[in-house]
């Protein structure tokens, strides 16, 4: 049984049969026949067995079946669904209090309610990403984007999974498993790359004050804008 990701859903299914197309050359069709999956009688291997022609209406359909399967299903948008498309969903998260989880060797297993800034989340099949912004409303495609805050992240956003426990599913009601996925697991140590905060004794004293109860707002002058925009982000251009 094999997981196939199409659209914003994913499936469990199994190899079934085989439509091999015939022409003379690679984007010229002109015949076609329909084959099923076989196991091989020494090794149980699937292999492709004999084949019957396929007449148009029968070619029509089997493709038409595909096409139906591999649309997005409608979903209800709630309000801080940013964008979705076929291959990724972006989110926002206002600024608010939550637990975070810390296990490094220099302050050791910690654990507290913090604030945060408000923050761009995008689950996509390029990868899990985060952002923080320096607004407080729901943002706008002009918004420019920060350097994500937190420990665990690379450049452009891109979020280490590690041992995180994240949806399969790239859809909205898989929003907060994503969410959860990312704050539930622990922080472990800084990512090389671009700097993450703009704190004068580096990354750990940033992260110490804040479990320690430093401040009781997020501390927005430690942002680091980064030359994108939400825009670019929903575009795709950060995965060039």
């Amino acid at each position: 049984m094999a997981e196939i990701l199409t659209a914003t859903r994913s499936h469990d299914v199994a190899l079934q049969g085989a439509i091999l197309l015939y022409g003379r050359s690679v984007a010229e069709f002109s015949y076609a026949t329909a084959h099923r999956i076989e196991p091989d009688a020494s090794t149980g291997r699937p292999v492709i067995g004999a084949g019957t022609p396929l007449n148009r209406q029968a070619l029509i359909q089997a493709v038409r079946q595909v096409a139906e399967a591999s649309l997005p299903k409608g979903e209800f948008l709630t309000p801080n669904v940013l964008s979705i498309s076929p291959t990724a969903v972006t989110w926002w998260c206002p600024p608010c209090h939550r637990r975070v989880f810390f296990k490094c060797s220099e302050f050791g297993e910690r654990s507290a309610v913090v604030p945060h800034p408000g923050l761009v989340f995008q689950a996509s099949h390029a990868g899990f990403r985060v952002f923080a912004l320096s607004g407080e409303d729901r943002p706008a495609p002009a918004a420019l984007l920060h350097e994500p805050p937190y420990f665990n992240t690379w450049d452009n956003g891109k979020i280490c999974i590690g041992s995180a426990h994240v949806p399969k599913q790239i859809d909205v009601v898989s929003i907060a498993g994503w969410e959860s996925g990312f704050f539930d697991s622990a922080f472990t140590h800084p990512n090389h790359g671009n700097p993450r905060v703009n704190f004068e004794r580096g990354p750990y004293a940033f992260w110490k004050d804040m479990l320690d109860g430093r401040f009781t707002e997020y501390p927005k002058q430690v942002l680091i804008p980064m030359k994108r925009t939400l825009a670019d982000l929903i575009a795709g251009k950060l995965e060039k």
